[in-house]
């Protein structure tokens, strides 16, 4: 080969590296969606103002639980150089009842549905249809 003929044969390979990180990043793109999709598969749908009931029993639930109650709190304090106190660490040790606020709260909002009880427990009901009704 020649100088010429091996120039022009790595600007073609370049032209292919680059050709190929585009259609890689593409399908990489594809893939995420497509995941994206199976993981979501199953999910129920729920409409705009289910969304905002959800968000608003969230916030009475966390906006009933008593922050300002010190029992809530296990604190750690400490003694900087100059002899000033500090709290080294605040953590909340009551989360179970901040958690059954919100489930509480969150759990009004629907009914729960019944499940037949079937006699073989080797098949599983999974509801993979969905319809939105407009």
């Amino acid at each position: 080969m020649t100088k010429e003929e091996l120039e022009y044969k790595i600007q073609m390979l370049e032209q292919k590296v680059v050709s190929n990180t585009s259609e890689m990043i593409s399908v990489q793109a594809d893939l995420k969606i497509a995941q994206k999709q199976l993981e979501d598969i199953n999910k129920p749908e729920l409409t705009p103002l289910q969304f905002e009931l959800i968000q608003e029993a969230i916030e009475r639930g966390v906006g009933e639980f008593d922050f300002s109650d010190e029992g809530n709190y296990d604190k750690e304090f400490g003694i900087n150089y100059d002899g000033k106190v500090h709290l080294e660490n605040l953590d909340l040790t009551c989360t179970y009842e901040l958690v059954e606020m919100i489930t509480g709260r969150v759990h009004k909002l629907f009914t729960e549905a019944e499940c037949p009880e079937e006699d073989d427990n080797s098949q599983l009901n999974n509801a993979t249809h969905v319809e939105k009704v407009i």
